[in-house]
């Protein structure tokens, strides 16, 4: 089984050898694949020439003043998300990926110097409640239950896949085809919360629900995939078009919207309600896509299917759990 250095020297090799690329299929196994162009690679080592823009005025003049002074936007971000959202370069220490890339463009574009801050999933939000971080950048889907507590940019479209085990012979084309299946997802997730819906409209048709399990890490869901523990992995589509491409253990079975059926769902730059920086943040974005260095991001890293035309403040998002 690959492990998170594993996959990153495939990934190295891959780069080296110009075959990593972007496709505009909707599919999530052909999102990010080898297509042996020259010059196309995605590169994962700790010198990422990343992109820059200059400081806009207008943007910023929406910043609070206490932020303005401070010169400096903290930005929290995943310790555990996977490439190519946010995740360690080849030396193991540099935060590279898109998150990263558009949260500093963020910050360029705000005149802002950006300080990262990797932790947990959970810690993200604790540290949004308590005011240690202006911002999250990582892979946020907007929520109505999430919309209670924070506000929300939007910044990139929001879909999921299935991943299971190459030759499974197995489509996901709703609840109904993971009646009885054991499926790994991450724990307070908005995926988590479509896949135990599922579940309970499964159980409410009379057919089994979902064998839902949890890993910590990374690796211990792909292990659990390979060793047929579990049947598949529910998670972000980049991460399993990324993995799929990479490790070349495994195919992508379905893909479906982060907002569950009929909405579109939408990734956002995330802060503390009413903390003034919303603004500030969906002006900067509608910025960079203007100037063209928000598609540039997102091609770099094969996401170009993904972009949003202009940022949402606050847009209808994952419906609340009903009682």
């Amino acid at each position: 089984m690959k492990t998170r250095r594993t996959v990153l020297t495939a990934l190295a090799s891959l780069t080296a050898l110009g075959l990593l690329t972007a496709c505009g299929s909707g599919d999530a196994a052909t999102e990010i694949k080898p297509e042996g162009q020259k010059d196309t690679g995605i590169n994962v080592g700790p010198n990422q020439n990343r992109i820059h823009t200059a400081k806009d005025d207008t943007a910023a003049g929406k910043l609070p003043e206490a932020v303005r002074e401070r010169g400096t936007l903290i930005i929290g971000v995943s310790a555990k998300s996977n490439p190519p959202l946010t995740f360690r370069a080849t030396d193991d220490k540099t935060l590279i990926g898109v998150e990263v890339d558009l949260a500093t463009l963020v910050a360029d574009t705000l005149g802002l110097k950006p300080e990262f801050n990797p932790v947990s999933w959970e810690n993200l939000f604790v540290g949004l409640d308590s005011g240690k971080y202006d911002a999250v950048f990582s892979n946020v889907t907007v929520t109505e239950e999430r919309k209670d507590k924070y506000d929300f940019a939007t910044y990139r479209l929001d879909d999921l896949a299935f991943e299971a085990k190459k030759g499974s012979g197995w489509t996901v084309r709703g609840p109904e085809d993971v009646s009885g299946k054991r499926i790994a997802v991450g724990s307070g997730t908005n995926q988590e919360k479509i896949l135990v819906d599922w579940s309970k409209q499964n159980e409410k048709a009379g057919r089994k629900g979902v064998d839902i399990k949890y890993y910590d890490n990374t690796t211990d869901y792909y292990l659990a995939l390979q060793s047929g523990r579990i049947d598949g992995y529910l998670g972000p589509n980049p991460t399993v078009a990324y993995h799929v491409a990479s490790a070349g253990q495994t195919e992508a079975v379905g893909k479906f919207s982060g907002a569950g059926a009929g909405l579109q769902g939408k990734i956002a730059a995330t802060t503390k309600k009413d903390s003034g920086l919303v603004a500030a943040y969906a002006a900067a974005i509608d910025h960079l896509i203007e100037n063209g260095t928000y598609a540039q991001v997102l091609k770099r890293w094969g996401l170009g299917n993904e972009a949003v035309a202009k940022s949402e403040i606050n847009p209808p998002g994952l419906p609340r759990t009903e009682n």
